[in-house]
């Protein structure tokens, strides 16, 4: 029987070592892929201050002040419109973000579109719900549930307020710029940021409302 053997001078001989400049080489980063780890960084931030108010809201939840709460004030009908307006808003976004990457234009309008009316017939229920409130006498200074309500929710529809305002701009640079780098890192970091209010509302909607009427 023959065997083999290999010597180490052999064995080194066979591995074609890296030259010092490919050792040294680094590929960076695109910059779609660092504009999407910065924004991340950033919706940390704001999930941390909805941490604190959602905190605050569960310390004040039954201080009432002989007022009425959640289960007197909550319409279940009415929110659970209000969370299927914001899911479908969603995949409506992410069907939006599908037709950026292949860049169809027409399909991009029409995702945006309804992601735009989704989002403003879930904010024009929510601003209705807090006018029912106050036209009963439930308004933020009559107890400290209703200022920590009104903060925490408010809080969420002035961020959907302003996604609605940020989608208008982007239909804009889409119309005048089409599909630049720039424009759909833009696009990128707003897909991130509206799913990203979908997720807290999940979470508003289980510790407010579920949870509120069976307090």
């Amino acid at each position: 029987m023959n065997i083999a053997v290999v010597t180490p001078e052999i064995a080194l001989a066979d591995v074609s070592p890296e030259t010092p400049a490919q050792a040294d080489e680094a590929v960076p980063a695109s910059k779609r892929i660092v504009a999407g780890y910065g924004f991340w960084v950033f919706l940390l931030s704001d999930i941390i201050m909805f941490a604190a108010l959602f905190a605050a809201y569960a310390v004040l939840v039954n201080s009432t002040a002989g007022g009425p709460g959640g289960p007197q004030l909550f319409s279940q009908t009415s929110v659970a419109i209000e969370t299927a307006c914001l899911l479908l808003s969603s995949y409506a976004c992410g069907l939006m973000w599908l037709a950026v990457n292949q860049e169809r234009k027409g399909a991009f309008y029409l995702g945006a579109v309804a992601t735009f009316v989704l989002g403003a017939a879930f904010l024009a229920l929510e601003l209705r719900e807090f006018a029912d409130m106050i036209a009963r006498g439930a308004t933020p200074q009559s107890s400290a549930f209703l200022s920590a309500f009104f903060t925490l929710v408010g809080c969420h529809g002035l961020h959907v307020t302003a996604g609605l305002l940020w989608l208008v701009v982007m239909v804009a640079q889409v119309g005048v710029k089409s599909f630049r780098p720039t424009v759909v890192r833009r696009l990128l970091c707003f897909s991130l940021f509206w799913h990203a209010l979908d997720i807290i509302w999940v979470a508003l909607f289980t510790v407010v409302y579920l949870m509120g009427v069976r307090s």
